[in-house]
């Protein structure tokens, strides 16, 4: 398998995270021993218990170091498994994150890099990458979510209005249209109904996005949640109009020839189904372009815990149970589907209410 050339150090743009084929074998095949599930009478990796979607965020973190690796031509296909990380390129590797992120990244990426490397070679001594960790810790500053706080109901009111910019646009091509009804969708429905990014990211219709009794609801399975319990939301009245628009006119031009993907977010590029990366750039930069602030998707459960709080303060739980929170202070009773739906349908009337005044 060839291995793609490095790339020079000063293209930023071609930072990425290298796909695992490209991996040096022996790391592709340690992390596929340590992904592999726990079977009947037949013990999993080292990673089988973790989430899927722990596993696929430490790969990604690897996958960045092993790229800058590539990028600096010191990547070496022949390399040991976690033969890479070692103090001098972990070393330059920090020069180039601290240059380019947060310090709450550095510290995270550092972190993740570690855990990567402990399930891929578990007899390697790490500790001297324990201690720059926990250096990272001591000076690292979350960034303040206060100017990038914004309300639910103004990030519906802005998803709906580019809604209808683009579908009474008469100098928009097909393509914008359909582009910017995708992306109002995006943003009403992940301030309506916050899942988590990696749920909405990967909404398929006819098995995440059912309809039922001519409404649409997101239904997500106990194996898909964070918290391990299912969870069930009525798509709101007053985006149904626009999911169905989407769905029948807009979608099938996202989706071109090749109708049978059942992906809800299709990309305007190559109508392939949108990633993870893809569906997070786009809520945020459409966020930024509307209302002035860009509004990342782990903010619009802020936002909703926001607008619960100021709008909704006769219903404390009100926040916890749209968010899907467990709660050791509230009884179990308050977070199955019945709370969730009954809290959706509170809010759903308080945020209804303000957007219409």
């Amino acid at each position: 398998m060839s291995i793609p050339q490095p790339i020079e150090p000063s293209e930023k743009a071609g930072i990425r995270s290298l796909p695992i084929e490209f991996w040096p074998e022996s790391d592709r095949k340690a992390w596929m021993s340590v992904s592999r599930p726990s079977q009947r009478l037949k013990r999993g990796g080292a990673g089988s218990h973790m989430k899927a979607i722990t596993l696929a965020d430490l790969a990604r973190r690897y996958s960045y170091f092993l790229d800058f690796m590539n990028r600096q031509g010191l990547f070496d296909p022949k390399k040991t498994a976690g033969g890479h990380v070692t103090p001098a390129n972990v070393d330059t590797y920090l020069e180039e994150l601290t240059a380019r992120v947060g310090s709450v990244t550095v510290q995270g990426s550092i972190y993740k890099l570690r855990r990567a490397c402990e399930l891929i070679d578990p007899a390697r001594d790490l500790s001297w990458l324990t201690d720059i960790e926990k250096d990272l810790a001591l000076v690292m500053r979350p960034r303040s979510k206060t100017n990038r706080w914004v309300l639910t109901e103004v990030l519906v009111e802005a998803g709906l209005t580019l809604i209808a910019e683009a579908e009474n646009s008469r100098r928009m091509s097909k393509l914008g249209q359909a582009r910017q009804v995708r992306n109002g969708l995006m943003v009403a429905m992940l301030a309506m109904h916050p899942v988590r990014l990696k749920n909405f990211a990967a909404l398929e219709i006819g098995r995440s996005l059912v309809e039922i009794k001519g409404s649409w609801w997101i239904v997500l399975s106990a194996t898909e949640t964070k918290e391990d319990r299912p969870d069930e939301r009525r798509i709101d009245d007053l985006l149904q109009p626009a999911l169905d628009r989407y769905l029948k006119k807009y979608r099938p031009f996202l989706a071109g020839a090749d109708q049978s993907t059942t992906a809800l977010w299709l990309s305007s590029n190559d109508e392939s189904p949108m990633t993870y990366d893809g569906v997070a750039r786009a809520v945020t930069e459409t966020t930024r372009s509307t209302v002035g602030v860009a509004v990342s998707p782990h903010l619009f459960r802020t936002a909703i815990a926001s607008s619960a709080a100021i709008y909704g303060g006769a219903n404390p739980h009100l926040a916890s149970a749209v968010l899907h929170h467990k709660d050791a202070r509230v009884t179990e009773a308050h977070y199955n589907r019945a709370s969730s739906i009954s809290a959706g349908e509170s809010l759903r009337s308080i945020i209804q209410g303000y957007i219409k005044d």
